[in-house]
This record gives C-alpha cells, sequence and structure tokens, in this order.
C-alpha cells in the first residue's frame, strides 16, 4: 500500500500516540493493582489467540526493564517497542526540517519485504509464533 507523506506520518503519530496512552493506562492499572483489559478481538471471538497477542504486554514487561520476559511473552513486543521509540521522533524530525527521510526509508523496507527471499522467512516466524502463542495459552 502506497502512503503519501502526510498520511503516513499521520498514521504513524497517531498510533504511537495511542500505543503511548494504551502503555499508560496499563501501567496506572498495574500499579492499582488491576489488569489491563485483553484487547485481542481474535481471542475474545474464537478464543484463539492471534499471532501478535501478548504484544502490550511485551511491551508493558520492556518499559519495566524484564527484557527476556518480554521476548517470552511476545518477541514482536520489541519491534513495537523500537517502532514507538524511533518512529516519533524520525517523523518529526523531518516534519521539522521539511524532509522526506522517513518516507523514503518505509518505502524501501516495503520493496524490501516484498521480496520473497525475506518475505516468506517473515510469514514463517509470524506463523510460529502463533503456535507458540496458541501453545503457551496465551
Amino acid at each position: 500500500m502506497t502512503f503519501s507523506r502526510n498520511k503516513l506520518y499521520t498514521v504513524l503519530l497517531t498510533a504511537c500516540t495511542a500505543g503511548y496512552a494504551w502503555i499508560f493506562f496499563s501501567f496506572d492499572r498495574m500499579q492499582s493493582g488491576s489488569r489491563a483489559p485483553d484487547v485481542c478481538l481474535m481471542k475474545q471471538i474464537v478464543h484463539i489467540p492471534c499471532p501478535s497477542c501478548g504484544s502490550s504486554r511485551a511491551v508493558l514487561a520492556l518499559v519495566q526493564g524484564h527484557v527476556l520476559q518480554s521476548v517470552s511473552i511476545n518477541p514482536f513486543g520489541l519491534i513495537i517497542a523500537l517502532i514507538m521509540l524511533i518512529a516519533p521522533v524520525w517523523i518529526l524530525w523531518d516534519i521539522a526540517g521539511r524532509k522526506h527521510s522517513f518516507l523514503h526509508f518505509y518505502r524501501q523496507v516495503e520493496k524490501l519485504l516484498k521480496q520473497p527471499a525475506l518475505a516468506l522467512p517473515l510469514i514463517l516466524f509470524v506463523l510460529i509464533n502463533w503456535v507458540w502463542n496458541i501453545t503457551k495459552g496465551l
């Protein structure tokens, strides 16, 4: 899917803002002894975790400094955390400098991910992670 610069930056900044709000909400609930609600629609409807189930908990574990726990919950949490840290800063830098470096990077990654030599192993990784999520009863 090809995004314009403004649309891509808006979507990513909105997603990151929502992610930071979710982390704050979840962390606040954890401090009060409550548990954050399950938000996976697939798990709630068909009672089977999706490949990304546990990603929010994995990011929360990272925020608390529990790297190994985060990876054991869901390795996608590391990727999400990196995106949430790097993307907003890079995008705001582009906006301030009227540049397109993040857009260029995004398009290069998108092109790279369309190559079967990389896409197939990544699809296999997602499927393995999904089976792992199901097996560990996430």
